[in-house]
């Protein structure tokens, strides 16, 4: 009796199915993409002078968030809702009160010479806060901003922000500089 042979497995049909595994795999599986915050730093200053003066204290406004997640402004408990307009207020100080911020004179292409706000906002959080509490604030700061640089677009060139040119979009931030401090999280209490 002869010896039977073995059948072959053939290989190439493996290599077509682990190829579509693959593939599979590939298309049916989602990535965790991080995004982080469209903010860039400020150019660095060289040769900073020693005796740079303090800032007043009326040019300054201080926005805390404690670890309980409640807002304050100037010591003051606000609701999240209400930041924009406070901010707001203190940037344009149109009213031209002693207690905001003083203005300097600039000359602004398109403007001529004009009064900018000396005013900084200060963002304070505690280490217990939550990211998306503070992230909430910073973008009600930065909305304020925008809707101010709006309004002014609106009243100079009787056009939204974004259809100026690159010029005029320029003019308007230095109208209106976004001065936002960020300290580092600290222990701010539950205030």
């Amino acid at each position: 009796m002869p010896k039977r042979e073995s059948p072959e497995v053939p290989a190439g049909a493996m290599a077509d199915i682990a190829f579509m595994l693959l593939i599979f795999f590939l298309v049916a599986t989602t990535m965790d993409v991080d995004s982080g915050l469209a903010r860039m730093l400020p150019p660095k200053v060289e040769n900073v002078p020693d005796d740079t003066p303090p800032i007043k204290e009326r040019n300054v406004l201080i926005v805390q968030i404690n670890s309980m997640n409640r807002i304050a402004i100037e010591g003051l408990p606000i609701d999240i809702s209400q930041v924009k307009e406070k901010a707001k207020e203190f940037i344009a100080n149109k009213a031209k009160l002693e207690n905001l911020p003083e203005f300097e004179i600039k000359d602004i292409e398109f403007f001529g010479s004009v009064e900018v706000s000396k005013g900084v906002i200060s963002l304070q959080n505690d280490n217990g806060t939550t990211y998306e509490t503070y992230i909430a604030v910073q973008n009600e700061l930065a909305r304020a901003y925008n809707e101010l640089r709006e309004e002014l677009s609106k009243e100079k060139f009787q056009k939204d922000f974004d259809e100026l040119s690159s010029d005029e979009q320029d003019a308007v931030r230095k109208y209106y500089p976004q001065k936002i401090s960020e300290a580092e999280p600290r222990n701010i209490g539950k205030k």
